[in-house]
């Protein structure tokens, strides 16, 4: 058994992670390139190697002839084919050995050079295949060196490069610096694997939550859009398919603790994590967080919204240089036009009626946010509108309009009461008692109806 060679390629299989098998079959090319460049021809050689015991035989194929040998490499003499095998005769295939110590120095030195090809290869192909499995998510790597305004990252067993544009510009690293980063792509060269990663990178936020929450990476919770401005502020939409599991709460964690150490991990970086919704004004509603939204007409088909916030929100809802707008657009994927409610009451779009008066027969989808999503009134839109009817009508300064009401009595700024049944006319304040005193007695209601008239005469 040949222990030494056995031991040599146990370690290079640890080390290098390269099959034992890959190995063996570099030793047989490279004592075939050997015997080449020794005997000049190597077409007729063959190498075996046991791969148990790593004991190898070298031989070349050589015809048996009978007349004078012309080419020693191809032939062999039949006196010296029977030294070999007694029974050898003229045209027979012999194996004659080749001992691997008659070869020369270069010869020798071209095997080596053979073997040590293979192994690079090998081992730049274990590493590209390594990476590349690991493409779109993310690793853990130590800084190296700044190389102009590239920064050189050790991720183990190959460096990768933050180039100047993935890097979050408030962001400043020292060297032996361990951070993580998300790997953009994996490159096989001539040199090596040529491994691209990023800090900027929306995935990167992502991928951090599924390593940190439990919730997301059983698929109890799902992330199902994300939207960032690195180094700044980051928004994520989730859901969570278990009714029992609030979605917001599991990447939050208790006090926060989840979500701190990312924040940490992104130095500093806000980060808003709002509940995803189907309806599309909801989902406006909550991206625009923390502002308070008064109402959202939202267009599925053209992918628009028209926002309504109160006066004193309006710089909220856009955000510090538009960030605010701009992310929630980019998380919902809908063009959000933004206007206080000053602006709105003279925009077209921005108000209820002019969706209303195209929908009337669609009141209760209305309601019920298929066109947008009402969320609260101020002030000044009761006293626009007035209170809403039981069939979704409104009435203006205080009286009822709408089904149900026959009955009621509605009262004005002015304290007088208009009966809805008899057109809304108005009585004198202070008439009522004698009114229903007068008509109690009528059953009927024509009876009923004529005494009405009579006492408003």
């Amino acid at each position: 058994m040949n222990k030494e060679l056995m031991e040599a390629l146990d370690v290079l299989e640890k080390e290098k992670e390269i099959s034992k098998e890959t190995l063996f079959e570099a030793i047989e090319n490279s004592l075939i390139t050997a015997c080449k460049n020794h005997f000049g021809k190597s077409d007729n050689v063959k190498v075996e190697i046991n791969r148990e015991t790593c004991d190898f035989l070298c031989y070349a194929e050589k015809e048996v002839v009978e007349e004078e040998v012309e080419d020693d490499c191809l032939q062999i003499s039949l006196e010296d084919a029977r030294e070999i095998k007694s029974d050898a005769q003229p045209g027979d295939i012999i194996h004659v050995e080749i001992k691997s110590k008659e070869f020369g120095r270069i010869a020798t030195q071209n095997a080596k050079n053979v073997i040590l090809q293979k192994i690079r290869e090998e081992e730049r192909s274990v590493i590209y295949n390594q990476y590349f499995e690991k493409e779109k998510d993310i690793v853990t790597g130590i800084v190296q060196r700044y190389i102009g305004r590239n920064i050189s990252i050790n991720l183990g067993k190959a460096d990768g490069i933050l180039n100047d544009s993935e890097q979050v510009k408030s962001e400043v690293f020292r060297p032996t610096e361990r951070i993580k980063v998300y790997i953009l792509e994996v490159k096989n060269t001539p040199k090596g694997p040529r491994i691209l990663v990023s800090r900027t990178h929306p995935e990167l936020v992502k991928r951090l939550f599924e390593a940190e929450v439990t919730e997301i990476r059983d698929g109890t919770v799902e992330i199902m859009s994300i939207a960032r401005e690195a180094g700044s502020r980051t928004k994520m939409a989730v859901k969570s398919n278990n009714p029992n599991v609030d979605a917001v709460g599991a990447c939050v964690g208790l006090n926060g603790v989840r979500v701190n150490s990312i924040v940490e991990e992104l130095r500093g970086e806000k980060i808003d994590i709002i509940n995803w919704d189907e309806n599309p004004g909801n989902l406006i509603q909550n991206a625009l967080s923390p502002a308070k939204i008064v109402a959202v007409f939202a267009d599925p088909d053209e992918k628009t919204a028209k926002v309504v916030v109160p006066d004193y929100q309006l710089s909220l809802a856009i955000g510090k240089e538009g960030q605010n707008a701009r992310l929630a657009a980019r998380l919902t994927g809908y063009k959000i036009d933004i206007k206080s409610e000053t602006q709105a009451k003279d925009a077209p779009g921005f108000r209820y009626e002019d969706y209303l008066d195209e929908y009337d027969e669609y009141d209760e989808d209305y309601e019920g946010g298929e066109y947008g999503t009402e969320t609260e009134y101020a002030e000044s839109y009761e006293e626009e509108y007035g209170e809403d009817g039981s069939d979704g009508g409104y009435a203006q300064d205080g009286e009822y309009a709408g089904e149900g009401f026959e009955d009621e009595y509605a009262q004005d700024d002015g304290g007088e009461y208009a009966e809805e049944a008899s057109g809304g006319e108005y009585i004198e304040e202070g008439g009522e008692e004698g009114y229903e005193e007068e008509i109690e007695d009528y059953e009927d209601s024509e009876e009923y109806a004529k005494a009405a008239e009579d006492i408003k005469e």
